[in-house]
């Protein structure tokens, strides 16, 4: 069989075998990623597995620089894909893809053992009082002013004093009339 031949076939069969698996994801037709671990877990990463022209007798371009995996750091991805350089070797001339795929699920702890995942190294309270002063600023920016008129500075200015306060007692006034119309029941 041709190398074209066996990457139809192998195609084939991993588009039967992960048919609804939401971990799996086709780019192209010799283009695949594989999300190792569930959605929301600190140690999953994303496997990137491209075919060569002349797959499987020459070994596939494994690649870990998905954005998903920015959080893991480069030594233990290093780890990961000589391990899985491994599995290529034991494999060549032979479909592998799927291969890779499973060894990595089964090898997963193995694989990640000395990532510290980001989440467990910082407590969620201090990652939201450093995200908070980012925000307070634009919500003030969205504030707007209340624009008033001349008349209103004015007659604003009129009732303040130099230190743009108000005068002692500047609301007795309402206050009285207020209690004279509703009058009190001493007064009966």
């Amino acid at each position: 069989m041709s190398a074209n031949e066996d990457q139809e076939m192998e195609l084939e069969a991993l588009r039967s075998i992960y048919e609804g698996d939401e971990s799996f994801r086709e780019l192209s037709p010799v283009s695949f990623q594989y999300r190792i671990g569930e959605n929301g877990d600190p140690k999953a990463f994303l496997i990137e597995i491209s075919w060569t022209e002349t797959y499987p007798q020459t070994p596939p371009i494994i690649s870990m620089n998905a954005f998903f995996n920015n959080t893991i750091p480069s030594a233990v991805k290093q780890s990961i894909l000589a391990k899985l350089q491994e599995a290529v070797e034991v494999n060549l001339g032979t479909a592998m893809t799927y291969t890779l795929f499973e060894y990595a699920k089964d090898n997963k702890e193995q694989f990640m053992e000395n990532h510290q995942p980001v989440n467990s190294t910082i407590p969620i309270s201090s990652i939201i009082s450093v995200e908070t002063p980012n925000t307070a600023p634009s919500s003030k920016k969205k504030e707007k002013k209340e624009h008033l008129s001349k008349a209103q500075k004015r007659k604003l200015a009129d009732k303040t004093d130099h230190k743009g306060e108000l005068p002692r007692g500047w609301n007795w006034v309402d206050v009285v009339k207020h209690l004279s119309k509703t009058g009190s029941k001493d007064d009966e």
